[in-house]
């Protein structure tokens, strides 16, 4: 069956209400009918760039099961249009909705390498490795225009800082010049997400992220530079990138990936309206079997809040999954191990320059 009434170009396709907002304002359907028949396009596809003006830029990251321990974030909101992006629910926080929102309304922080240098340079600053980003992705398309992730990079080497990255955009590889410069110290590692070996499943979870085989390239380009790679099949979602798992860890291996992580999907807050609207427009004919196995990984419900678990999944297809990753791991990852960054080194460089002894 053929997708139906999507909104091309987009991942999300509605803005459901936001749930910190008590007045909610919709477009009313006799002003829809008038764009139409006037031949006018209801729907302004346009992406607004939104500047911020935050006092902090690096989070403490209290989460037990994410794997980090502090973060920062360039850009909220993200272009990509990832349906199952469990960032979209931080975006009713700045009173937008977690759909369409979340992609046409990005919020920028030109600030966040002063706030950056400010935060690592403090007297009181332990140093553990900062990741960009926790939330939503530093290489997204924004990243072309404004820079803001180049010029935080030129501070973490500039005072010798570890700092991790997680992407999906090859654009990263136009800072190859300073991720070398970084990896010489042990400073960087980097995370590349790869959901699908399959373009036409990419474009529909993602509808305007890397293609697959560029990101496959970036791995490839990044690990030849010495440059440590963990590749992140992440989330897989059973009855639609599930049965690729295999051939995903064997493509990241073949292509330089020092290691591999997986999660399964969890459709949290509304993330669960925005993924449901999808896919039953996306995939009307799988969609109900989808969201079954969905919930047959969290106790009968898409969302799940218990730690631990709740990226993990339970009950019989998380296992299966799981099971998976295992056999991926000893047949393609035997022998390999993702490298601990330098945490020594900062406190030599604290003022921007090696301190003589």
């Amino acid at each position: 069956m053929k997708p139906k009434n999507l909104v091309k170009g987009r991942g999300a396709q509605k803005n459901p209400p936001n749930r910190f907002l008590q007045h909610i304002y919709e477009v009313r359907k006799d002003f829809l009918e008038f764009c139409r028949l006037e031949g006018e396009e209801a729907q302004n596809s346009k992406t607004e760039y939104i500047p911020i003006f935050p006092k902090t830029i690096v989070n403490k990251v209290d989460s037990p099961d994410v794997g980090m321990d502090y973060s920062m974030n360039p850009y909220q909101g993200c272009e990509h249009g990832c349906i199952y992006c469990y960032a979209r629910n931080t975006h009713e926080y700045w009173g937008y909705s977690a759909g369409l929102d979340f992609e046409k309304k990005i919020l920028v922080k030109k600030s966040a390498p002063e706030l950056l240098e400010k935060k690592i340079k403090h007297k009181n600053w332990i140093t553990q490795t900062i990741v960009m980003s926790g939330n939503t992705d530093c290489y997204q398309p924004a990243e072309r225009k404004f820079q803001i992730t180049r010029k935080c990079l030129e501070v973490f080497l500039k005072y010798r800082h570890p700092v991790g990255i997680i992407t999906k955009n090859a654009l990263i590889l136009r800072d190859l010049d300073l991720l070398k410069e970084l990896a010489s110290h042990k400073l960087i590692g980097v995370n590349v997400s790869i959901t699908s070996l399959s373009e036409n499943t990419r474009r529909r979870l993602e509808p305007r992220t890397a293609s697959i085989q560029k990101r496959l390239r970036t791995i490839k380009i990044l690990s030849e530079n010495n440059i440590p790679v963990n590749a992140m099949l992440a989330p897989i979602i059973p009855g639609i990138n599930s049965h690729e798992l295999i051939k995903l860890a064997k493509a990241v291996a073949d292509n330089g990936a020092s290691s591999f992580v997986i999660t399964v999907v969890r459709l949290n807050g509304a993330v669960g309206q925005v993924f449901t609207d999808w896919i039953k427009k996306a995939m009307p004919d799988k969609a109900e079997k989808v969201l079954h196995l969905i919930q047959d990984c969290h106790g009968g419900s898409i969302n799940d809040n218990r730690f631990g678990l709740r990226i993990m999944g339970e009950g019989q297809v998380a296992k299966q999954i799981h099971d998976m990753a295992k056999l991926a791991k000893l047949k393609y990852f035997r022998d390999k191990t993702f490298p601990n960054l330098n945490h020594d080194l900062h406190e030599q460089y604290k003022d921007g320059q090696m301190k003589l002894f």
